[in-house]
């Protein structure tokens, strides 16, 4: 518990001091003519629409093998199930962060991964067989972590699970339900894929405006947010109890598969690096990002490269998070101080990116902090 209060007190005060401080070696440029443009299409062309397309294929697959399972509730559909929403679930991971347009009207990601879910009210829901998961309300009850309860968390073995779709008084309530939230996430996923490529693309890309409204400046938000609170906050320090007077392990991602957890993270930090150096999703190339926009202006910390730094940063945190346990419940259990310097590695790089990077590209941090780092 000291180191937790020690490692939040020390990048508390980091991150404050970076913000009272110009966060570069190198003055603003007053010529900042970087081709805004040429970066947004990259983004959606080459990374956000073939990511999208990649994850509906996957939200697709998973409601068919949803459909077999519930058709013919058996331990090898059972197990097919499972690794369909696995691999839809790492798929997701290079989407979550586009919290943009469609898809935050639709609040997708919250939709698609909130946890820990409400097994209760999923529970009251299948009882009443009354639900309507387009309600806010409804959020905590949906999506991947509630498929997880559903296939990997009603029993403590197959043949038990299995028996909940078959011989259970309220087996038709089941199987209508687990039906439901895999139609409800496909549906979500091609929702907002159609609009990126019926005519939200070509506005994204046009929309070059260096203000609070310009596409470049709402992503950039979108992605720190996601990057600070749904990798950073999420996966790591709420289970890791940076946030709370203890740990708290029923609060981690995928709770009831119990060893995929580090599969997401090292996922979710894969993606997110790709996408600043700007790697195209289906290759191996780079385009323009936020990595070549900082070359660019040549913003210097420290005598280094502000891209330099981040992008190593990113390695440091990826490498520190392949030593964690697969299972972070058991990580938590047996040595949560190895949690915690994650979450370290992780938050060097809020830093980087939320007061270096962004005053570098002239960008105002729009959303509100609310858990104290």
């Amino acid at each position: 518990m000291k180191y937790l209060k020690l490692s939040t007190i020390v990048f508390s005060l980091a991150l404050i001091l970076a913000s009272c401080s110009n966060s570069s070696d190198n003055p603003e440029s007053a010529d900042d003519n970087f081709d805004r443009g040429a970066m947004l299409a990259n983004w959606a062309d080459n990374i956000i629409i073939p990511a999208y397309t990649s994850f509906n294929a996957k939200a697709a697959d998973l409601k068919t093998k949803t459909s077999e399972f519930s058709t013919n509730p058996t331990v090898e559909k059972l197990q097919e199930l499972r690794n369909t929403w696995e691999s839809a679930y790492v798929s997701f991971q290079h989407v979550s962060m586009f919290e943009i347009g469609k898809a935050e009207e639709l609040r997708f990601r919250n939709r698609v991964n909130i946890y820990p879910t409400d097994t209760a009210q999923i529970e009251g829901f299948i009882s009443t067989g009354e639900y309507n998961l387009d309600l806010p309300s409804t959020i905590d009850a949906q999506g991947f972590p509630a498929l997880d309860y559903m296939i990997n968390g009603l029993a403590t073995n197959d043949y038990e699970i299995i028996s909940f779709y078959t011989s259970h008084t309220n087996a038709e309530g089941y199987k209508n339900y687990v039906n439901t939230l895999a139609s409800t996430i496909s549906s979500l996923s091609a929702e907002v894929l159609t609009s990126w490529t019926a005519g939200y693309r070509d506005v994204f890309v046009s929309n070059t405006a260096s203000s609070a409204s310009g596409a470049v400046d709402k992503f950039t938000n979108a992605y720190i947010f996601y990057y600070e609170k749904s990798l950073r906050a999420g996966k790591i320090g709420i289970p890791a109890g940076v946030y709370s007077n203890g740990v708290l392990p029923e609060k981690v991602e995928a709770f009831y598969k119990e060893d995929i957890s580090k599969k997401l993270l090292l996922e979710s930090i894969t993606a997110t690096h790709n996408f600043f150096n700007g790697k195209k999703f289906d290759g191996n190339t780079n385009g323009p990002s936020f990595k070549t926009y900082l070359d660019y202006l040549n913003t210097i910390k420290n005598g280094e490269n502000l891209s330099a730094l981040i992008d190593g940063q990113f390695t440091v945190a990826h490498n520190k998070a392949n030593e964690l346990n697969p299972n972070f419940v058991e990580q938590i259990a047996t040595d949560n101080t190895k949690m915690l310097q994650t979450f370290d590695e992780l938050q060097r790089n809020v830093v980087l990116m939320k007061v270096d990077m962004v005053q570098a590209l002239n960008i105002s941090i729009n959303y509100v902090d609310a858990d104290g780092d």
